[in-house]
């Protein structure tokens, strides 16, 4: 039996090929099976067991097996730098890779690099998100994210691919590294003369308010924002968010971890997290702030998922979007990432690659 094997090379390629519709319709199927109402994290249609951490020298490793019945079964494993690894090792991002194994013979028939396809599955999750609590009357025009690692460049990309409407995109970073500069530099090749980008360094969230480098009138007038750090602190104050934003947080995935503050959180009202299972045990602003579970809003209820159609077709639940909108000023999207969105989109990859005929073949 032979195993596929696709570097971050041909990952690269195969995505080049997936459109944000694409992207977005797989994300939609996956959640959908996770919320639906005959469906649990341990039924014979998905089973995900809570990921499991293990802390190494530079990183954690995580270490995430899953199976959907109508797709597969795959384990990716991540290397998450911790905030006192060197910062060579930190600025080289998550390594990570998925086994994807055949359901019939139980062998692994493919490893892929998995340090993309984790961002761009996050990404995914993300626009379906927006799309479906963004109102269409006010389509976005000014983009703010924090971090500068590849969940930020996915986030990115796919956005303005999606929005056209986008055309100011300001980065925040801890420092001015070498990462961010990279970062800012792929970004205008991709999109020349089309969009205004700016790198800025973030100010010391220990600093007063009025100390923190126009960092308040830059949220001011932001139609999305997204965060994507492993920051224990709030990266800014809810007072520098006004009402209408719209907000995916990406980066915490331990109750220690906060990118916002409570009052932001609760400002909200209702929060769309991508599972409330996981959420309960990792999301740290959520938590923290102790919004009622009541309040959690699986993003798998939003919408109606047609999954005989061909096209793959899905509706908006517009009664129950509207009342998570008028719950607050703010709209929140909370992700810590399940194990079967890498499910979903390995096999997508691992399907689309074979078509392309990219990767290796190993014989085992």
């Amino acid at each position: 039996m032979s195993t596929l094997i696709l570097s971050a090379k041909d990952v690269d390629r195969v995505v080049s090929e997936l459109t944000p519709d694409d992207l977005v319709n797989l994300m939609a199927l996956v959640f959908s099976q996770l919320s639906s109402p005959t469906s649990s994290t341990s039924n014979n249609n998905i089973t995900q067991p809570q990921r499991i951490a293990i802390p190494m020298q530079n990183h954690t490793g995580l270490f995430m097996p899953s199976r959907i019945s109508s797709i597969g079964t795959a384990i990716k494993v991540v290397s998450v730098p911790s905030a006192g690894a060197p910062l060579e090792v930190r600025e080289q991002g998550l390594p990570g890779s998925t086994f994807v194994f055949d359901e019939e013979s139980g062998r692994v028939n493919g490893v892929v690099n998995a340090s993309k396809l984790t961002a761009v599955r996050n990404a995914a999750g993300s626009l379906l998100a927006t799309r479906l609590l963004l109102p269409t009357s006010k389509p976005p025009t000014k983009l703010i994210t924090f971090g500068a690692g590849a969940q930020i460049s996915a986030h990115i990309i796919l956005f303005l691919t999606h929005y056209p409407t986008i055309t100011h995109v300001i980065i925040y970073n801890r420092s001015l590294n070498s990462r961010l500069t990279s970062l800012l530099t792929s970004l205008q090749t991709q999109f020349p003369d089309l969009i205004k980008f700016e790198a800025k360094e973030l100010p010391d969230p220990s600093l007063p308010e009025d100390q923190r480098g126009g960092l308040k009138e830059t949220l001011r007038d932001a139609s999305i924002v997204v965060t994507a750090t492993s920051s224990t602190v709030p990266l800014f104050p809810s007072s520098f968010v006004t009402p209408g934003t719209h907000l995916c947080l990406i980066g915490s995935y331990k109750p220690t971890m906060h990118e916002i503050d409570s009052e932001l959180v609760l400002r909200a009202g209702k929060v769309i997290v991508d599972s409330k299972e996981a959420c309960e045990e990792e999301a740290g602003e959520l938590l923290t702030a102790k919004l009622p579970l009541s309040n959690w809003i699986e993003l798998g209820t939003l919408y109606d998922f047609n999954k005989d159609a061909r096209p793959v077709q899905w509706t908006s639940r517009a009664e129950l979007i509207e009342d998570v909108r008028s719950a607050g000023d703010v709209t929140i999207f909370k992700s810590v990432g399940v194990g079967v969105q890498d499910v979903a989109i390995a096999h997508a990859v691992m399907k689309r690659a074979k078509e392309l005929d990219v990767g290796v073949y190993v014989d085992l």
